[in-house]
């Protein structure tokens, strides 16, 4: 009997202000309320909500042709006409990790992961495999990352997991929504492609998530799903699955959310004034030999940050952005098929690492006054005061309720754009580069903090001369990472029952990070109190918010810790052909990078473009024992 093959999945995309206290709700008793978000009792419904919105539209659209009338008749003295467009924009658990996830247990799509004695590396619109089992390190197979007689064109081809199928997880703004494309993987690295399915989804790229994950077998998308009032009759909102063949027309899309898994709050929605979406999770078991995936959603404002615990999603929402005080919710989507459920609150998350559902039955967030999200590059608008956000799961239920007053903690510090944050054991982490655009002569100073989330001590101040660009953990201590002049500096916090405090600092010369996304490093502990770091560095200095694309990362830096004291070890160098001509045509920027640090076993490597290059310890240096050349040049297409 053949045994089960693993599956990969490769993913593209690509002072808070205090709201009105509901009336309504401070009058109810515990007893009276409901204990999660209530469904549309039946199609019908649904449907007549839709109907409303439809017919409100065709009004608009009425009154806006005899506006545009009376201009033309009498241009001088007509008011402006109204836009009829301008409301809404249409691993396996028994291997090393080798992904630096936010959550354990919860893989996220990423660039290179492994399976028994191959990595697989995504790139460029290809998967490759390189074989490194019996000590070997060699290229064994490359295909495209679609399937045959499928035009890639507007597809984008970023993030992968592995479970035991492999699937090729893509956007196409070409075919309107998520691919799933599955391959098969052979014990000796081979790769055959199988099918292709179309989740139907909106754009959901961030510089700072990741839009899969992996959990078990089970893959779980957030699609957030907008809705136009213009475009109701069109039902494209509604998430859908097809079985793709070069012969497929959007009518062979199957819905796959009912109107009874689709939940709303209280919270008041007008798509004529304000963005609104079905806030959708869908989740989809890899493994099985017919794809069929199932789906929940809310329907609420479009504003968000998303965040993917053990057993849910967690949504942030925020709305009203035309009204003269914004609303906001933070949702919980069980993974399982329980209701979801809501609660009111304020501000905005920074990204999804300001979220924490930890043990103790509470969620713990950090917040700003104000932001925009985290869709593109949304993380970089969040402004204002800070605040923690700490409350037990138990007050989430209907989404009538508010988090009380005494659940927000002010903190100090301001958002300003470069605020970087981190739970890290008992303690949230958090600080920014507010100098980086000024610091040319290396002479700002900075203040991060650590912050025990579960007690009322008073925030740790933690001194820098430097900017924090980068919050990890290394083990159950942190690690600061960030520019200074035209230098890289690298700074480790202990965190201990009640204190934290900073440790070592060492400095790179003439660097940058080569990879802001938090998958760019990776950090191995021998014990409790060593390890190594590994993290692409480029030559320096580039300390903007965005993320670096177009060119290979140059390096990457491995660092020793010992009891928190850092130490270089050497570097891993990227050759000629870590930037080779590919003769790429489809998904051809990096937005997710191209350099990862892979720890296996007690092996090091560092993946630097085209290039997989094998170190080994020689005393207290890493030095570079191998390489392999895996770009598909003019002259080998294929492997």
């Amino acid at each position: 009997m053949t045994p089960r093959l693993p599956l990969i999945v490769a993913l593209c995309l690509s002072a808070i202000a205090v709201l009105p206290s509901n009336a309504a709700a401070a009058g109810r008793t515990d007893g009276d309320r409901r204990s999660a978000l209530a469904p549309f009792a039946d199609e019908a419904d649904f449907e007549r909500l839709l109907a409303d919105w439809s017919e409100r539209a065709a009004r608009e659209r009425a009154t806006a042709r005899m506006r545009r009338r009376a201009a033309q008749a009498a241009p001088l003295a007509a008011p402006a006409p109204m836009a009829e467009e301008s409301a809404v924009a249409g691993g396996r658990a028994d291997e090393e990790a080798i992904t630096n996830v936010q959550t354990a247990g919860v893989d996220e799509g990423g660039i290179v992961k492994r399976h028994g004695d191959h990595l697989v590396v995504l790139r460029r619109g290809r998967l490759f495999t390189l074989r490194i089992g019996g000590d070997q390190l060699r290229p064994v197979a490359a295909v495209d990352a679609f399937g045959p007689g499928t035009d890639p064109d507007g597809g984008w081809y970023d993030e992968m997991l592995i479970s035991r199928d492999t699937v090729v997880v893509g956007y196409s703004y070409a075919r309107g929504g998520t691919e799933l494309v599955r391959f098969r993987l052979s014990r000796d690295g081979g790769l055959r492609y199988l099918d292709t399915h179309h989740l139907r989804s909106d754009d959901y790229y961030a510089s700072r998530n990741y839009a899969s994950r992996l959990i078990g077998d089970t893959l779980v998308v957030y699609a957030p799903m907008r809705l136009s009032p213009w475009t109701l009759d069109q039902r494209e909102f509604l998430p859908g699955l097809r079985r793709w063949t070069p012969q497929a027309v959007p009518g062979d899309f199957r819905r796959i959310l009912p109107a009874t898994r689709i939940y709303r709050t209280d919270a008041p929605l007008d798509p004529f004034e304000d963005r609104v979406a079905l806030h959708t999770v869908i989740r989809c078991p890899l493994s099985a030999a017919e794809l069929d995936c199932t789906a929940s959603a809310v329907l609420g404002p479009a504003g968000r940050v998303f965040y993917v615990s053990g057993d849910s999603v967690f949504v942030w929402t925020a709305g009203g952005r035309r009204r003269p005080q914004p609303t906001a919710a933070v949702l919980r989507i069980p993974l399982d098929d329980g209701a979801p459920t809501a609660l009111k609150t304020r501000g905005m998350p920074i990204d999804q690492f300001s979220f924490l559902h930890g043990g103790d039955g509470h969620l713990n967030v950090l917040l700003a006054e104000t932001g925009a999200g985290e869709g593109m590059w949304g993380a970089a608008a969040s402004r204002g005061g800070l605040a923690l956000l700490r409350v037990p799961l138990s007050r989430f239920g209907d989404g009538r309720d508010e988090a009380p007053e005494r659940a927000y903690r002010p903190l100090p510090g301001r958002a300003d754009g470069t605020l970087q944050n981190r739970f890290v054991g008992d303690w949230l982490l958090y600080g920014g580069a507010p100098h980086r655009w000024h610091d040319r002569d290396g002479a700002a100073q900075t203040t991060a903090y650590a912050v025990r989330y579960a007690a009322r001590g008073a925030p740790r101040p933690l001194a820098l001369d430097h900017g924090v660009e980068r919050i990890e953990a290394l083990g159950a201590h942190a690690l600061l990472v960030g520019g200074r002049g035209r230098d890289l500096h690298f700074t480790s916090v202990r965190l201990a029952a009640r204190e934290a405090a900073t440790g070592s600092v060492y400095v790179q010369p003439g660097a940058a990070q080569g990879e802001r996304r938090s998958h760019g490093f990776f950090y191995r502990a021998d014990d409790a109190r060593n390890g190594t770091a590994g993290l692409p560095i480029v030559a320096g200095p580039h300390h903007g918010p965005a993320p670096r694309v177009g060119r290979a990362a140059a390096s990457v830096l491995f660092l020793r810790n010992r009891d928190l004291a850092l130490a270089p070890i050497g570097t891993l160098d990227a050759g000629d052909a870590s930037d080779a001509d590919d003769g790429c045509q489809v998904s051809c920027v990096d937005w997710y990078g191209d350099a990862r640090p892979i720890f296996v076993g007690r092996r090091v490597f560092a993946l630097l473009g085209y290039e997989l290059v094998e170190g080994r310890m020689d005393g207290d240096r890493i030095v570079e024992r191998r390489r392999a050349n895996f770009a598909p040049t003019a002259s080998r297409r294929s492997l």
